[in-house]
């Protein structure tokens, strides 16, 4: 029984390849997807896995790696670990806009599910309902209007102007991000330039707004593109936002000299996670699967 529980905020700094392992029509490598929503997430194993192979080079001791995320495949020590990592849910999508760049696009499902999160993790949000039609948008910020309409991408939308949907955005952007002048402008931008899709709308840009790049495969003898090798890579674009749970447990070794409860697991593996650069997913030597992490506990 897991008795420490957080929220991981996870804060794509680069595109993010984490891999769902089969083609899907002309993409080869997709990204993972939920199954009932088809929105980008990270499976809990490879926040796991991505910790667990960062774990010295974030300034913990080799020693507590089994002892915390359980022991290495093939071990004779066999023992369950103290830490669980749940999978990642989306809150926030990079969008393309007419006027400011981009967005934050998120909807009320996303904001719902992260509510709820929250909660169960013993981080409350009183967050206000807020709700939109199909073909309509509610925003804070003015400056990206064109007349009243809001340009994403091809699509124009109805906006209106929600104090509710301010408030939400404010209390995001302080839990998300770090403090400190590094941070200040994507920060003060998650602010001011969140903006609430119907589910349906969307639903489309989680679709159809990723980052696609295509690649070509290199023949070993001549150093040149193989015949035939073409492939497109599917990742999610820099500056999304997920949201995932994190929880902890006593250490379950069975061994009283290593034993610590969950109080003091959580301690070790907070400063590891809060505010600090992990690599999660593939393709990490050509820079891809930059994330920042923020916990909230």
């Amino acid at each position: 029984m897991f008795e420490k529980t957080a929220a991981v905020f996870l804060y794509a700094v680069s595109p993010v390849h984490m891999g769902a392992g089969q083609a899907v029509d002309v993409i080869d490598n997709p990204i993972q997807r939920e199954r009932h929503t088809h929105h980008p997430c990270f499976a809990g194993s490879g926040i796991k896995g991505a910790v667990r192979h960062s774990y010295e080079a974030l300034g913990g001791s080799k020693d507590d790696i089994a002892r915390l995320l359980g022991p290495e495949s093939g071990s004779s020590d066999l023992h369950a670990g103290a830490i669980s990592f749940g999978d990642a849910q989306m809150l926030a999508l990079p969008v393309h806009s007419l006027k400011g760049g981009y967005v934050y696009a998120t909807c009320p499902q996303a904001l719902a599910r992260a509510q709820r999160l929250l909660a169960l993790t013993g981080n409350k949000a009183e967050w206000p309902s807020v709700k939109v039609e199909d073909g309509a948008c509610l925003m804070a910020n003015p400056a990206l209007l064109s007349g009243d309409k809001l340009h994403l991408e091809a699509f124009e939308y109805v906006a209106k102007a929600s104090e509710p949907l301010a408030q939400i955005a404010a209390d995001i952007a302080s839990r998300a991000l770090p403090a400190g002048d590094a941070y200040a402008f994507f920060s003060d931008k998650l602010k001011t330039d969140l903006v609430l899709l119907s589910d349906t709308d969307f639903g489309y840009f989680a679709q159809n707004a990723m980052l696609v790049e295509p690649h070509v495969r290199i023949n070993e003898k001549t150093g040149t593109a193989d015949d035939g090798g073409l492939f497109y890579t599917e990742n999610l674009p820099p500056e999304s936002l997920l949201i995932a749970p994190l929880m902890a447990s006593q250490t379950r070794t069975g061994k009283a000299e290593n034993h610590l409860d969950a109080d003091a697991v959580f301690t070790k593996l907070k400063p590891l996670l809060d505010g600090r650069l992990l690599q999660i997913g593939g393709d990490a030597t050509t820079g891809r699967g930059l994330v920042l992490s923020k916990v909230e506990a």
